[in-house]
């Protein structure tokens, strides 16, 4: 497939934790959801901690305010994580 070379913009509407797992609504309708084990501090949240997350930056961007962590809708959308899913037993 050939590339354009335009980037999509991808931002978020939303954004909601569920389990220790953290939603987000893209503005485009669609939904990504990720362990919140899958980045260092996030991982070490509690459940209370993690259900503080607000959107910033027009939905650039995630930010747990108490945890000092801010994550990249982007990235999110383009897998980027510090952790690797754990293995199955």
């Amino acid at each position: 497939m050939a590339s354009t070379g335009v980037e999509i913009e991808v931002l978020a509407s939303r954004v909601w934790v569920d389990r220790r797992t953290v939603f987000v609504e893209l503005t485009d309708g669609r939904q990504l959801g990720f362990p919140a084990d899958r980045f260092d501090r996030l991982s070490q949240a509690s459940d209370e901690q993690l259900q503080k997350v607000s959107l910033r930056l027009n939905g650039y961007a995630l930010r747990w305010e108490e945890l000092d962590e801010d994550i990249t809708v982007r990235g999110i959308f383009e897998g980027r994580f510090q952790r690797a899913l754990p293995v199955a037993a």
